[in-house]
């Protein structure tokens, strides 16, 4: 740790007093709440241009977006203040195949989610660390949430921004975090069967398309920033991977299996 001199002034000119303030300044506020993302939120780059993103917020105003009141435009970002429903982008729908990138970032323990397909399709959004889903691959952030588990963990700690990445085209989806590819799968492989039908009972069609992106109001605190998409023409191909997700715990997967049983038991209520 960095020692400053007893006297009144240091060597770079500052008072004692002005470095104290400057102390009680978050870091994040110093330096224009930058860290970890893009240093220039809500802008496009010229590579993005090129490839027709379009920005969906602009960091200034919340045009276009619908909500109940309860999010806010704050230092240029979409914030999520208080509880009262998630916030849907009315102007367009999501094109059948596109990219959208975001920044997010969470208070402890916060769970959120970027929809983006019909029903509960879903980019789940998450503290993994404090939260209890974070037990379960198959709901930790940047899952395909009740679906699909990341390949790793590669979140950065509440409080510090994430880059979020959805890549769809045909049946084959791929998310991304902080710039590594984490799911990349064809839902149509006989593979991941399971985990399909995991989705399928809780309420989602993997072949639906047609869908306002849509931010989910979980209940805690969530900022998101620079929010682009893109349709991705039909000429262009998408770059594969092998892809393995990460294992689910028995604890986790027990409480997994109890849940699905529930939604069963609902289902069957209901006819």
């Amino acid at each position: 740790m960095t020692k400053f001199a007893s006297n009144r002034h240091t060597r770079a000119g500052l008072s004692i007093p002005i470095l104290a303030a400057l102390c009680l300044i978050p870091p994040a506020a110093r330096a224009g709440d930058t860290n970890d993302a893009s240093a220039a939120p809500n802008t496009l780059t010229e590579e993005e241009r090129r490839l027709g993103f379009e920005l969906l917020f602009d960091g200034r105003t919340d045009d276009g977006w619908k909500h109940n009141g309860n999010w806010v435009v704050e230092n240029g970002t979409l914030y999520r203040k208080e509880r009262g429903g998630d916030i849907t982008y009315t102007v367009a729908q999501v094109p059948d195949d596109f990219e959208l990138r975001f920044d997010w970032k969470v208070v402890k323990g916060c769970n959120s989610g970027v929809y983006y397909r019909p029903g509960q399709y879903e980019y789940q959004i998450l503290d993994d660390a404090n939260s209890p889903y974070g037990e379960n691959p198959r709901q930790s952030a940047a899952s395909l949430f009740f679906c699909m588990a990341p390949s790793k963990d590669a979140t950065r700690p509440f409080g510090r921004w994430n880059e979020g990445r959805i890549v769809c085209k045909g049946t084959v989806i791929q998310h991304w975090l902080n710039g590594e590819k984490v799911i990349d799968f064809d839902y149509t492989d006989p593979r991941w069967e399971e985990e399909v039908e995991l989705l399928r009972i809780r309420g989602a069609d993997l072949a639906a398309r047609g869908a306002n992106l849509r931010l989910q109001d979980h209940g805690a605190d969530v900022w998101f920033r620079s929010i682009r998409l893109r349709a991705i023409p039909p000429e262009e191909e998408l770059e594969r991977s092998e892809f393995t997700p990460m294992p689910i715990p028995e604890e986790a997967l027990r409480k997994e299996q109890e849940r699905v049983e529930r939604m069963l038991k609902a289902r069957e209520t209901r006819r």
